[in-house]
């Protein structure tokens, strides 16, 4: 039983990718609370400015950066402080090992896979906005959270909606999780049109405010293929109960449909602090700086089928979840490569999703056994997608 004290107490944090979108919004919400929490770890990939700037304000027991190059720019930065130093991939695993009670798992990419299952095997209170975990190993991931004790909470808004409305003890009486969707800056065009869009264009989202990399994959709707797969891993629902919905507003976050016709659905302004607060204060609430919705002035809601000849990312997801084994790991990581190339201005928009159909036919799926084999997956997968999309380049 937690005592009033214990539960009053500050909860201890760390957060891997303190710097990115997810990592600054966490910190928000922390900086709006004073007393309420003490900073274990923060982590960063490369940005040692904002990381060592976030350290000082925050005062964490260590700081990390990813990048072994810039381990001296970081302690120069911290200087005179009493925080502990370090860098590289390892030092990111020993920064989840160590006691914090809820830790953030916001690295962008494969990259957070090990640590985000090193904060899973001591036990601890996850949250989850690493969408790779699931991904590449939601396998392994949920057999280590059951064997260890650990909780996940997902941070992702879609996700963190459906575990607000998912009655876990009532799981036989759910038909379906109903996963919403803007339909990203491209909803409204035509597939040929899409051939000339620019990053620019690709990354202006029309509700939400995020990355590079998660904008490209809304406006090719693979965010949506990739958070299929996170739900079924998640929620332990097979791929046929898992719909997609196009709705624009982004008011509705998703749905869960039980067996009588009704429907549990979540609504809130598009802003990330909502499910990052819900997850910081588990199983409490807290407040948050997110706009209010007001019904009136919204006045509709609408919603649309997602358009399968305009977004293949979707059915491309469903066919690597369905072959299991070792297919979502190529699916994520030649994603990855051809983003990357597009924000690069190497290969075309529509060459995206181009570059990822041809991974997955060149790289049938096969059982997975560990972490070792998801990153050789992961290497062999980007290196055949940056070969594809060379050919692509050279085309273009």
């Amino acid at each position: 039983m937690v005592t009033k004290a214990a539960a009053d107490a500050p909860r201890r944090v760390t957060i891997l990718g303190s710097t990115g979108s997810v990592g600054c919004s966490t910190i928000d919400l922390i900086e709006r609370q004073p007393g309420a929490f003490a900073i274990e770890a923060l982590t960063a990939r490369g940005n040692v400015g904002k990381l060592a700037e976030q350290a000082r304000r925050l005062r964490p027991r260590l700081a990390v950066v990813a990048d072994p190059a810039k381990y001296q720019e970081l302690k120069r930065a911290l200087a005179g402080t009493d925080i502990a130093v370090a860098a590289g991939p390892e030092a990111l695993v020993e920064a989840a090992q160590r006691p914090a009670d809820w830790v953030m798992s916001a690295i962008v990419g494969a990259a957070g896979l090990k640590a985000t299952l090193a904060a899973v095997e001591r036990g601890a209170c996850v949250a989850l906005a690493n969408k790779e975990s699931l991904v590449c190993a939601g396998e392994l991931m949920t057999r280590a959270v059951k064997r260890h004790g650990a909780t996940l909470l997902p941070v992702d808004s879609e996700h963190n909606a459906i575990f607000q409305c998912f009655e876990a003890d009532r799981r036989q009486s759910i038909e379906k999780l109903i996963l919403t969707g803007s339909g990203g800056p491209f909803r409204t065009r035509r597939r040929e049109d899409l051939e000339d869009v620019t990053p620019e264009q690709a990354i202006a989202h029309p509700n939400w405010s995020m990355g590079a990399k998660i904008s490209v994959d809304s406006a090719t709707m693979m965010n949506k293929g990739l958070e299929i797969i996170e739900a079924c891993h998640l929620f332990a629902m097979p791929e046929g109960r898992v719909e997609v919905v196009v709705h624009p507003q982004s008011i509705i976050h998703s749905m869960v449909q039980y067996e009588d016709g009704s429907v549990l659905a979540q609504l809130g302004s598009p802003d990330m602090r909502t499910p990052i607060a819900y997850t910081l204060a588990w199983p409490r609430r807290m407040p948050a700086p997110s706009a209010r919705l007001d019904f009136v002035k919204i006045a509709q809601l609408t919603f649309e089928a997602p358009d399968p000849v305009k977004f293949p990312a979707l059915r491309l997801a469903r066919q690597a979840l369905k072959a299991g084994g070792t297919a979502p790991i190529v699916l994520n990581a030649a994603n990855e490569v051809a983003v990357a190339l597009f924000l690069a201005r190497r290969i075309g928009f529509l060459e995206i999703t181009a570059v990822v159909e041809d991974t997955l036919a060149a790289m049938p799926a096969v059982p997975l056994s560990g972490l070792d084999q998801v990153h050789a997956v992961d290497a062999e997968a980007r290196a055949l997608a940056e070969r594809r999309a060379g050919t692509a380049e050279r085309r273009n």
